[in-house]
């Protein structure tokens, strides 16, 4: 039951981001990193009332949490954003969402207790990825920017290991959306500055803060905990398949039965990853958050 649910935790994380991708491209005309802060602090609130809700409070990271805590903002968080954002100038939005999807393979093999299945899983899906890629396109550096995506995707995975099995999902979501929101207010007044938003952007604020962040935040570091990194990153396949869904909905770009292919070579790499059932001790206060 608790790898079930870990599970669909995992699988609901990822969809959210991959479907979010056009969502973010609302966002192309306005300041990056002050739209951030308002989008993490918002997060961070979100996350703090539903803990003391629920009768608890966050767990306080220790000194030794700090490091992982910045690299987890700067480079899974803040950098992911950017180069998500920039790359959808040069790609096309499904495009981006399949890069994305090849982070399973990069978590696999850097975790220390993966898994010969897992393994196998996560090469599984990384070929649906590219089989799914021929639904999307790309021009410039659109190739590099999507890159760089995937690697701000692993890292947001890879440094919050160590201290998700100390302080708990969404103790550690909420830490690192307020750390976020504050980072990126502080840079932003000096680069980009402050603007009121447009309703067409507060919208898209208000749904990344909530539905992206604050709710697949906490998802996917419970199935993180639960799972495993390696375990729980071939869920990240699932990504590219709900970002191609929610652009073709869009009409951000067409259909084709080439992706349709990529997708069900996902589906198998994700049942093979999985299949190796370990299941991570519970930790003290990982949770999982309502879905968003």
């Amino acid at each position: 039951m608790t790898s079930r649910l870990a599970v669909a935790a995992g699988a609901s994380a990822a969809i959210i981001v991959g479907a979010s991708v056009p969502v973010t491209g609302m966002l192309q005309d306005y300041p990056l990193l002050t739209g951030q802060a308002m989008r993490y602090t918002l997060s961070g609130l979100v996350l703090l009332a539903w803990t003391y809700a629920r009768g608890q409070r966050p767990a306080p990271p220790k000194l030794a949490d700090v490091p992982a805590l910045l690299a987890l903002v700067a480079f899974g968080m803040l950098g992911f954003t950017a180069v998500v954002l920039y790359s959808q100038r040069y790609a096309e939005p499904g495009f981006v969402a399949a890069m994305l999807g090849g982070t399973p393979i990069v978590l696999a093999l850097a975790s220390r207790q993966r898994s010969r299945t897992t393994v196998v899983g996560a090469g599984i899906v990384a070929l649906g990825v590219v089989v799914l890629s021929g639904g999307g396109a790309w021009r410039g550096p659109g190739l590099v920017l999507a890159a760089l995506a995937l690697c701000g995707e692993a890292a947001f995975t890879l440094f919050a290991v160590g201290v998700v099995r100390r302080l708990g999902g969404v103790s550690v979501a909420t830490w690192a959306c307020f750390i976020a929101g504050g980072v990126g207010a502080v840079l932003g007044t000096f680069v980009g500055g402050w603007q009121v938003p447009t309703p067409r952007e507060v919208l898209a604020l208000v749904v990344l803060a909530i539905v992206l962040t604050a709710v697949a935040f906490g998802l996917w570091y419970f199935a993180v905990g639960r799972l495993g990194a390696d375990r729980a990153g071939v869920l990240i396949g699932l990504m590219p398949i709900s970002g191609l869904v929610v652009s073709v909905s869009l009409g951000a770009q067409d259909f084709k039965l080439l992706a349709l292919a990529g997708a069900a070579v996902v589906a198998v790499g994700c049942v093979v990853g999985l299949s190796s059932g370990r299941v991570r001790p519970r930790a003290g206060t990982v949770e999982p958050v309502p879905a968003r």
